[in-house]
């Protein structure tokens, strides 16, 4: 996405008010051990503990809820192999509007039940093609063909407002905070 970053504004106090019905407000844990091995008092914010088990249900929230009504009714696509799709699912069931998710054919089985239980009758899954690239070049051909309104995983100014909620929830839990590093964990390993 090519933004010119003269000409966008982000509100994530906005965001925060407009995802609060369904995103868990995260404690900042103190880690004993991480601050013994690095020299620093270092905390970890808890997003494992959202009901989806991920921030990533912020961005997809923030980004579902502020559609026209119009753009609703049409319905939502997404492409994911997992933590995204879950916030997509679970949007789409409380907000009561049809999704599409659209994930990659060798996505674990338990990512999918997940995806499924959170949608509960508001979603329909096709698994597709080998990778994420293949997944969501079919699922943008699709919305483009139903017109339905695709719901990127990360590269979209609402998806990131949402998502940057936890730096707030950080720095009202935390405000004299040195540096924020953010870690996402896959597969029991950090990744960037």
């Amino acid at each position: 996405m090519s933004v010119d970053l003269n000409t966008f504004s982000i509100d994530c106090l906005q965001a925060k008010e407009r995802i609060k019905s369904v995103v868990t407000r995260t404690p900042l844990q103190y880690n004993l051990h991480l601050s013994e091995k690095y020299g620093a008092d270092i905390y970890l914010k808890r997003e494992d503990l959202q009901v989806v088990r991920s921030y990533k249900l912020r961005g997809a929230f923030n980004k579902i809820s502020s559609l026209t009504e119009e753009q609703r009714a049409a319905g939502v696509v997404c492409a994911s192999a997992g933590n995204h799709a879950q916030g997509v699912a679970i949007s789409c069931k409380r907000l009561n509007i049809k999704g599409v998710i659209f994930m990659p054919g060798p996505t674990p089985r338990q990512k999918i039940t997940q995806t499924e239980m959170w949608g509960n009758g508001n979603i329909e899954i096709i698994l597709t093609g080998d990778t994420f690239d293949d997944c969501q070049k079919a699922a943008l051909d699709y919305a483009a063909k139903y017109n339905m309104t695709f719901i990127p995983p990360f590269d979209d100014l609402q998806i990131i407002e949402g998502q940057g909620t936890v730096a707030v929830e950080i720095l009202e839990d935390l405000p004299d905070v040195d540096a924020i590093i953010i870690l996402s964990v896959v597969g029991g390993s950090p990744q960037e």
